[in-house]
């Protein structure tokens, strides 16, 4: 006998997997439970009453649709409104909130609002999930999970104010669909029924939709740690009649590597745009549309431009910008921008001629230097294997650019695509359905195969091996 608890298989005694789950590192349970989801999404999207014709999809296109909607990519192997009904729009709704809070977060803060207190293995659980420590983990749970309903009921007013007057009471729906796939940056929409795959492209010049979307989209890609960070160091104390206290170095870099990027993607995308897929703008909307993209390429995947009229040069631009993706233990993808930042740091640091690599005069710990060289050698290594299948596997002729573009878009979970996703293969979808999945969970399970790894000689001294490099 077995049942789902909250989300986290919760097994009775006598069955041989309790104690194997039991002993199952967190990460590795967090990273299990994904896929659960991911596979209960697909079966669900292939019942014939969650499309609009009323005909079963096929399994790989529910597969495609659930790991996207889960990993909050975006990338659609047809229009979400055309097929979908509203119950499929409801589960890929669903599928999205989960994927954005992480199944962990998801299922202790329901357990925390039902007021009962967190068992050892689920504190364990949540800790690794959202990136906390222990000792505050209620307080961080509760804070995610008020901040991120806030965020999502504010964005979808605003949005209600443009959508209701035009749609009417259906209106209500898409405010509410388009405000939590924003803050997910999941990049998915239900506007098919105006013209289809045309993303937000029919609001770019219109800063009620754009600019609600564009913070929702940067407001959940800062990451859980930074906003319960800025919440306990200036939001709190000044509740308490308290002096608010800094920010923690890894908040620091986060909000200015947010800043830098959202401006060097903005004069970028102006730069490279202004007479192609800007043209006929003026200057205020031209400013707009390089602001949302900007914002957008950081892993919502949202579209105020046809991505495929793109110069070659913009779209390698955009690449660079989806695989920095947003801040860890958020809603965002990519390889993070604390790791770009280590790695950015640490040749600094060789260069000067420095042992250890220095960021803001503080030294950063090896370990977190070699976890962030190996996340963007595998993220590298997954993004040129999957651009080489997509290659591979098509009949038509693809770019070698849409292809790179339509893989970091993939692995980045960003979910903007130069048309390409409708026309590929079978093979290319299985392909980017395990490109989606190693973006969203990847680094966190890499992070955790070199962290908890036990070597068999743990007190033995080794040789010291010369090799020459450079």
């Amino acid at each position: 006998m077995w049942a789902v608890y909250f989300g986290v298989i919760e097994l009775q005694e006598g069955f041989p997997l309790t104690k194997r789950l039991k002993n199952m590192p967190p990460v590795r349970l967090i990273v299990s439970s994904f896929f659960a989801v991911i596979l209960l999404g697909a079966v669900l999207l292939t019942l014939p009453i969650m499309s609009r014709s009323g005909n079963a999809t096929s399994m790989i296109d529910a597969l495609f649709t659930a790991t996207s909607a889960t990993c909050v990519t975006g990338l659609v192997p047809f229009d979400s409104w055309t097929h979908w009904n509203g119950l499929g729009q409801v589960v890929i709704l669903f599928l999205i909130q989960i994927g954005g809070l992480g199944v962990i977060t998801f299922t202790t803060g329901f357990t925390l609002l039902s007021r009962r207190k967190l068992g050892l293995r689920e504190l364990q659980l949540a800790t690794e999930n959202t990136a906390g420590n222990a000792m505050d983990i209620y307080h961080l749970v509760k804070i995610i999970l008020t901040f991120t309903l806030s965020s999502e009921l504010i964005g979808a007013a605003i949005l209600a104010l443009r959508f209701v007057p035009k749609f009417g009471l259906h209106g209500i729906w898409i405010s509410i669909f388009t405000a939590v796939s924003s803050y997910c940056n999941a990049g998915f929409d239900i506007l098919g029924f105006e013209k289809p795959d045309n993303s937000l492209i029919g609001y770019a010049n219109d800063p009620l939709v754009c600019i609600p979307v564009a913070l929702l989209i940067i407001v959940g890609g800062l990451g859980f740690i930074v906003i319960s960070n800025i919440y306990f160091a200036k939001l709190s104390p000044l509740f308490h009649k308290k002096k608010p206290t800094s920010l923690n170095l890894h908040s620091s870099i986060v909000l200015r590597m947010t800043l830098i990027l959202l401006v060097i993607g903005t004069i970028g995308f102006l730069f490279f745009e202004w007479d192609n897929t800007l043209e006929g703008k003026n200057i205020f909307q031209k400013i707009l549309t390089a602001f949302f993209q900007s914002t957008s390429a950081r892993t919502a995947g949202f579209a105020s431009v046809d991505i495929a009229s793109e110069h070659d040069i913009t779209k390698l631009f955009t690449v660079f910008l989806m695989f920095i993706g947003a801040a860890p233990a958020g809603t965002g993808g990519g390889v993070k921008v604390t790791t770009f930042v280590v790695l950015i740091a640490t040749v600094i640091s060789v260069m000067a001629g420095k042992e250890d690599t220095t960021l803001h005069h503080r030294r950063v710990e090896k370990g977190t230097v070699y976890r962030s060289l190996a996340i963007v050698t595998v993220a590298i290594l997954v993004v040129v294997c999957t651009t080489g299948v997509i290659l591979s596997t098509n009949a038509h002729p693809i770019s070698a650019i849409d292809a790179l573009f339509e893989a970091t878009s993939a692995f980045g979970t960003v979910g903007l695509t130069a048309g390409l996703t409708p026309s590929l293969s079978a093979i290319s979808k299985f392909v980017l359905c395990l490109t989606m999945f190693i973006g969203r969970v990847g680094p966190i399970s890499l992070a955790l195969a070199i962290a908890i790894k036990r070597a068999h000689n743990k007190g033995a001294v080794l040789p010291e091996g010369k090799i020459i490099v450079g």
